[in-house]
């Protein structure tokens, strides 16, 4: 199934010259929010996956669902300040300054099989801290899944790893 009638263009937002790929209404629409899930997950089933590492916002509702449908756990990647326990985090860049993410200490157990999943793909960055916390963690990364990546961004010449990268939908 397509997805692409439930996502909508967003001109100008968060500021002038960006469209806004809003997810919103797939995620509003049962039947495409499980098309959506079951397009994210189906090429990692039967590999073992034991959490999901969902990216802070939208990769927790996509992570969330994406951990039910492979029936195993969610670990929140979060910004700054968001988790109670004791964290460790990445820093790393953005295109104006840097940022951090973070998970709990004793989230991952060593050698856990880990899909990261996030809602959109642009440049790589977060993607890329992502893996790093994970690796710090002790978690195996099985692999990444998005809902859509946004290829003229060049994204995924950051993901270096032999384990696949999965997007849902690709715009050019």
């Amino acid at each position: 199934m397509n997805i692409n009638r439930w996502i909508r263009d967003i001109a100008d937002f968060p500021k002038p010259g960006i469209d806004f790929k809003d997810l919103t209404p797939l995620m509003g629409d049962a039947e495409g929010f499980a098309a959506a899930i079951g397009q994210l997950v189906d090429p990692f089933r039967g590999h073992g996956i034991t959490r999901i590492c969902g990216i802070e916002a939208r990769g927790f509702i996509f992570g969330a669902a994406a951990a039910l449908a492979l029936g195993c756990g969610l670990v929140p990647l979060r910004k700054p300040g968001k988790l109670p326990g004791a964290r460790i985090g990445v820093e790393y860049a953005l295109e104006y300054g840097n940022d951090r993410l973070e998970m709990h200490a004793d989230a991952l157990r060593a050698g856990e099989r880990v899909l990261i999943v996030d809602d959109v793909l642009a440049t790589g960055g977060t993607l890329a801290a992502a893996v790093d916390l994970v690796a710090q963690g002790g978690g195996e990364i099985v692999g990444a899944a998005v809902v859509i990546e946004l290829a003229a961004l060049k994204g995924r010449s950051r993901w270096s790893r032999a384990s696949p990268l999965h997007s849902v939908v690709v715009y050019d």
